[in-house]
């Protein structure tokens, strides 16, 4: 079939879409464009988040959207990039996940529906408007979309639970200065 239809035409502008906002936020990390704080600002939101190292985490969430997005945007090794894409934007998601779903109250809403759409894309493929078919999808291959998925989840579950995990101890370790060496509360 040499003809495009309506589902490559319903790929590309999804593809172009989720991939050119992905790609606009990993600049913003990676760069500090459009207002972002580079990687030294993003380092420090990360380590205030509680992703360390800050400026490891912020290079790495900054490529998997950056690289992500604009490998999603080509429709070029599309099971990878939909993948990185995804594991970026469910790390963003724990992140926000306490202010609830909505993002006009903080919430994990923005992320969570570009990381399902890359995720999507992952699986779906990118369609015939795109350089995986020119390529004749070398890097698009099908058991790719199963390994990228497993790998970057098996990532992001490993660096989200030691985000979790940090978070937690720093918590935990607040709380034990309300209380004096005997257990009694200050102030009391």
């Amino acid at each position: 079939m040499t003809s495009f239809d309506r589902r490559d035409l319903g790929l590309l502008l999804l593809r172009f879409g989720t991939g050119g906002v992905l790609a606009a936020h990993g600049a913003q990390k990676l760069f500090g464009w459009f207002g972002g704080g580079g990687i030294s600002g993003t380092g420090e939101f990360m380590e205030s988040v509680g992703y360390a190292p800050g400026r490891a985490s912020a290079a790495a969430a900054g490529l998997a959207e950056a690289g992500g997005g604009t490998l999603l945007a080509l429709g070029l090794a599309t099971p990878a990039a939909g993948a990185a894409a995804a594991g970026a934007m469910a790390g963003a998601s724990a992140v926000h996940a306490p202010n609830g779903f909505f993002a006009q109250s903080g919430g994990y809403e923005h992320a969570a529906s570009l990381g399902l759409a890359a995720a999507g894309l992952a699986v779906t493929g990118p369609g015939r408007l795109s350089l995986d078919h020119v390529l004749g999808h070398r890097v698009d291959r099908g058991w790719m979309v199963p390994v990228a998925l497993a790998g970057t989840a098996a990532a992001t579950l490993a660096v989200v639970g030691a985000r979790y995990k940090r978070v937690r101890d720093e918590k935990e370790g607040r709380q034990g200065e309300l209380f004096d060496e005997e257990g009694v509360a200050y102030g009391s």
